[in-house]
């Protein structure tokens, strides 16, 4: 199976059009778009995760501006972006069409064409935030602290699955999808940008 984006190429600069976070301010926070193929004979459904890999484990560094954050910080996951349900048919995301803009607050669950959206780590980020602060649903993109010296990776990681559905509850995390997928999985593909707003 294959994956590739129209938006950035593989192991390159995400433009920030596609990120939460720019130099100065917010970006523009649109999805890239996404296109896969190949798909195993089976395959009934597919999901969707986009992972920061990249971020810091130390919410009191990233805090302080006033630090840079070192290469070598140790380091841990940060998801931007969970799909689930997608029909076999659909193969493809188009730029924008899950995100176009920043919502503070959160966009709320987003529903459409038969896949579910859930829910991106800016929910605990931004948790008790009084301007920022919800349930972040879809897709938000790259904002890493711009005091970071490591330039972060995105994978953007689709799986092929057996079963037309997953059984989650309304609001859902990557956590819950990777372990209900467990025994599910036919074929992964997976594709990479890179984003910094570091000076």
């Amino acid at each position: 199976m294959r994956i590739h984006s129209d938006s950035f190429e593989n192991g390159k600069p995400i433009p920030s059009e596609f990120a939460l976070g720019a130099p100065g301010g917010f970006g523009g926070n649109r999805n890239p778009q996404l296109a896969w193929s190949d798909a195993p004979a089976g395959t009934k459904s597919f999901a969707l995760l986009c992972i920061d890999t990249d971020a810091p484990t130390d919410g009191a560094l990233v805090a302080n501006a006033d630090v840079p954050i070192p290469v070598d910080h140790p380091r841990g996951d940060f998801v931007h972006w969970v799909v689930v349900n997608m029909p076999v048919d659909m193969t493809e995301i188009a730029a924008g069409s899950c995100s176009s803009g920043v919502t503070k607050g959160g966009k709320g669950p987003c529903q459409g064409e038969g896949a579910r959206q859930g829910l991106n780590d800016y929910t605990g980020w931004f948790a008790g935030n009084a301007e920022m602060g919800g349930q972040y649903f879809g897709y938000d993109g790259p904002y890493p602290p711009p005091h970071d010296l490591r330039t972060h990776r995105y994978f953007f990681r689709v799986f092929a699955l057996d079963v037309a559905s997953l059984e989650l509850p309304k609001a859902f995390t990557a956590g819950d999808v990777l372990r209900a997928m467990q025994g599910h999985v036919l074929a992964e593909a997976s594709t990479y940008g890179t984003y910094s707003i570091s000076g």
